[in-house]
């Protein structure tokens, strides 16, 4: 109980320490295309989705952080919905497979889960933010290590962004908050689809 109470209080101490103010991509700019490895090791390709349904493009930091549990849960509760309003939901994280399979099951997802091998997605849509050296080592204190999580040494994080990507590849919809605690609703994301 300690070390989540730490953990949390470690989480609150940078709301938006290095991050953008406002996304790069912008509603009506053309999204950057990725393809990524899912928790099964499936190959998921943007634009393969894009012939059939509009995409939601999650990105969070990792199985570690309560917040982003939280929000792929609530996510969760509303794949149907998203599904009937045409669209696929699909997460993005920086973290390595075996880290994503612990996510699947912390917020019993159903839906693509990706690897972000080297935070290349991330940096597509420039969501991407080098967690500052104090806080590596508080993190590491709380037994986050992100060289371990990741799998690199780059100890970057991703803004925890959303973006829904209509059919004909262009946003239609974006939320990016350098706050981290204020994430996207399954409501705001179902009146933009």
């Amino acid at each position: 109980m300690k070390k989540l109470i730490g953990l949390l209080i470690l989480l609150i101490s940078f709301t938006s320490y290095g991050q953008r103010e406002n996304s790069t991509v912008k509603v009506g700019d053309k999204a950057p295309m990725f393809k990524a490895k899912d928790q099964h090791g499936n190959v998921v390709k943007s634009s393969d989705i894009l012939k059939n349904e509009q995409l939601i493009v999650v990105f969070y930091r990792g199985q570690w952080c309560p917040l982003c549990n939280k929000h792929l849960s609530h996510l969760q509760d509303h794949v149907e919905d998203f599904k009937q309003a045409g669209a696929q939901l699909l997460a993005i994280s920086p973290e390595v497979p075996v880290n994503v399979s612990k996510t699947v099951k912390k917020t019993n997802a159903h839906y693509p889960i990706l690897y972000d091998k080297d935070s290349k997605i991330m940096k597509e849509y420039a969501v991407e933010f080098m967690l500052p050296e104090n806080l590596q080592k508080k993190y590491k204190g709380y037994g986050i290590d992100l060289t371990v999580a990741n799998g690199n040494n780059d100890q970057l994080l991703p803004v925890p962004a959303t973006y829904i990507i209509g059919k004909n590849g262009k946003v239609k919809y974006v939320h990016y908050d350098p706050d981290y605690k204020n994430r996207s609703n399954a409501e705001d994301i179902l009146k933009h689809l």
